[in-house]
């Protein structure tokens, strides 16, 4: 396993991390196996979120006994104080641990939201305070909109970013890598298989270690896929022009109806929150994480049937998306 500087924070992680989503479909037992074979393969950097149910129990049960071994990440959607000093304290007790290396405020997408989170009361005061206290090493940040990224990753405190970058999700990475790299943050890169929908997982991987990031966060929930993620991440060789050639096409052929996440589709004037339709549909089909997509799109305050069809999001649309079609044909995996 190769392993790289986390931007200044002093620690050297796998430049194949762990990512914690999909092992919530697995079973305790199974989760056990595969976190252990993680460490077992050098894979010392395991991404999690308050909000990914069971995955802090699942990892902290393996990377407790072995936390000499392990660079624990997790992060919390709360955006005041209180709350995330609360989730904090929730985090080490799940994980069952007495610190956790980084912690994150997931997912800042607006300037309501960083506003926000550097606030007075606001969720990096309550990180500074726990990481003064020993309970959290360094503070991070993730996001999907770069250009929000790119506006609170100068701000003081923040030690790495955490954002989507794939060969289908290219736009802006370049001058977000570059402002990071210029304040040597330590630079995370999830959705490295576009969520899935990249098929050839080892190319689209050195795709990624072929640009200036710490660590890529492929999500996994099997001993096979663990095996050979560790192997990229032990000889990420360059690509050749061949296989810059085949990921190039299969990202154009995703192109015509692949949402990345952007929001400029955002206000829907329903209410209805279309990124994250679509996010929950690629956790159903994608990660097989069936009951746990219907549950949270069936708690959504406006669901897909309220559309009235007003055209506005494709209107809006970068990539030029069939948003209604695509949005009817999640419903009817959804509702």
């Amino acid at each position: 396993m190769q392993y790289r500087d986390l931007g200044q924070t002093g620690l050297k992680v796998s430049v194949m991390g762990f990512g914690g989503i999909p092992i919530q479909r697995v079973t305790a037992k199974e989760a056990e196996a595969i976190v252990g074979k993680a460490l077992d393969s050098g894979i010392n950097f395991f991404d999690t979120a308050r909000a990914y149910t069971d995955s802090e129990a699942k990892l902290g049960t393996v990377l407790g006994p072995r936390r000499s071994e392990a660079i624990i990440a997790t992060k919390s959607l709360v955006r005041d104080r209180e709350s995330m000093a609360a989730d904090i304290r929730k985090s080490l007790q799940t994980m069952g641990v007495d610190y956790i290396d980084l912690y994150q405020m997931h997912n800042v997408k607006d300037q309501e939201a960083m506003a926000q989170v550097l606030g007075p009361d606001g969720a990096l005061q309550a990180l500074i305070e726990a990481k003064r206290e020993g309970l959290i090493r360094h503070i991070g940040v993730t996001g999907h909109i770069k250009n929000i990224l790119e506006e609170i990753i100068v701000k003081p405190g923040i030690e790495t970013v955490q954002f989507p970058f794939n060969a289908v999700e290219t736009k802006g990475a370049d001058e977000l890598l570059r402002l990071a790299g210029e304040k040597r943050l330590g630079i995370i890169v999830m959705k490295p298989l576009a969520g899935g929908a990249l098929r050839d997982s080892e190319t689209a991987l050195r795709f990624i270690l072929g640009h200036p990031v710490s660590v890529v966060i492929p999500g996994m929930d099997s001993l096979d896929q663990v095996v050979k993620n560790a192997e990229v991440g032990a000889d990420p060789r360059p690509l050749t022009g061949e296989e810059v050639r085949r990921l190039e096409e299969e990202a154009g052929r995703l192109g015509a109806a692949f949402c990345r996440r952007c929001e400029y589709c955002q206000p829907c004037p329903q209410g209805i929150d279309i990124p994250t339709v679509f996010l929950l549909d690629g956790y159903y089909t994608r990660y097989n994480l069936i009951d746990w997509a219907q549950t949270r799109y069936r708690g959504m305050a406006a669901r897909v049937d309220e559309c009235i069809a007003c055209g506005e999001c494709e209107e809006r649309c970068p990539y030029s998306l069939p948003i209604q079609q695509m949005l009817a044909e999640a419903a009817t995996r959804l509702a």
